[in-house]
């Protein structure tokens, strides 16, 4: 269960233009979230001066989650919720523009993510509608004897995703097709 929770949440959070994501890729292309998460601590985290500025402003470690690990997609953007005001804080303070200076491009990217509220609103949507699936992974991996209760859980899940889904998009009854490609994909997992 948890192993089919983890590949639903891959198709659906999978980065853009990506093997997992081109069946359902028109419905999910707006999600780039995770991607551009990875360019931000990828650009921090591979130069000292910038890590160091950024242990200043944030008390937390950027997470270097393996391909392994369950759910990495949400578990990374959660930690980036987390410390969204750090991140702000570092590229506005002065020491910034001294250490951009070895990839400007890259740096105007990551100014340009961690300033901008829309940025934020998505990843906030993200984590909103795949929190059931997500909590329903972390039930289902233990030790414990869990299968009686997953089925129930399976379709409270689903319920939850779409309310969540259509409460964002505004709708009562019409059709959401980013929910149907959601739904498909946790239906055909």
């Amino acid at each position: 269960m948890v192993h089919t929770l983890n590949l639903a949440l891959k198709n659906i959070c999978a980065v853009k233009n990506t093997e997992a994501n081109e069946i359902t890729y028109e419905e999910c292309n707006w999600i780039d979230a995770s991607g551009d998460a990875s360019i931000i601590k990828n650009f921090i985290m591979n130069q000292f001066m910038r890590l160091a500025m950024f242990n200043e402003h944030v008390k937390m470690k950027l997470l270097s989650i393996a391909e392994t690990i369950f759910a990495l997609v949400i578990i990374m953007l959660k930690r980036f919720k987390t410390i969204k005001r750090g991140l702000q804080n570092l590229v506005l303070c002065e020491k910034w523009t001294l250490y951009k200076d070895d990839d400007v491009g890259k740096a105007e990217f990551v100014e340009d993510k961690v300033s901008d509220d829309r940025w934020w609103d998505k990843i906030d949507h993200i984590l909103s509608f795949t929190e059931s699936i997500y909590d329903m992974l972390r039930f289902a991996d233990t030790n414990k004897s869990s299968l009686h209760l997953v089925y129930d859980m399976c379709h409270t899940k689903i319920k939850k995703v779409k309310s969540v889904i259509y409460w964002h998009e505004g709708k009562r009854d019409e059709e959401s097709f980013f929910y149907d490609g959601v739904h498909k994909i946790l239906v055909d997992r």
